[in-house]
């Protein structure tokens, strides 16, 4: 849980309930397997994605412009940055994948 802290709670935490809201739809579906539930858990999956890629780009701008103002950077710093920043896309990812996942399983239990 350390990777929510370094990315960013501003971005992390709300992609955190995301994935939370995801899984408890999950479990709903398993009961009542509609339509809807399946809807919303492939949008809120997409939505986490786009989340997280807004987070790297936010993140990124604003490391550019303190390159800009600044003389000389390290490499070993702008590579940790562009790490750090990675996370965010990458959680949203991994976010709209389990969403994918659980939509499949719940269309393949609906037969």
């Amino acid at each position: 849980m350390n990777f929510i802290m370094q990315g960013g709670p501003i971005f992390m935490v709300p992609l955190l309930l995301l994935l939370i809201a995801i899984i408890i739809l999950f479990v709903k579906g398993l009961k009542d397997n509609s339509e809807k539930t399946r809807k919303i858990m492939k949008e809120l999956g997409l939505f986490a994605f786009v989340f997280g890629v807004l987070g790297f780009i936010i993140g990124m701008l604003g490391a550019l412009e303190e390159i800009s103002q600044s003389a000389d950077i390290a490499p070993q710093v702008l590579a940790g940055g562009f790490k750090v920043g990675l996370l965010s896309p990458t959680f949203g990812l991994v976010i709209f994948l389990i969403g994918k996942l659980f939509s499949i399983i719940l269309i393949s239990k609906k037969s």
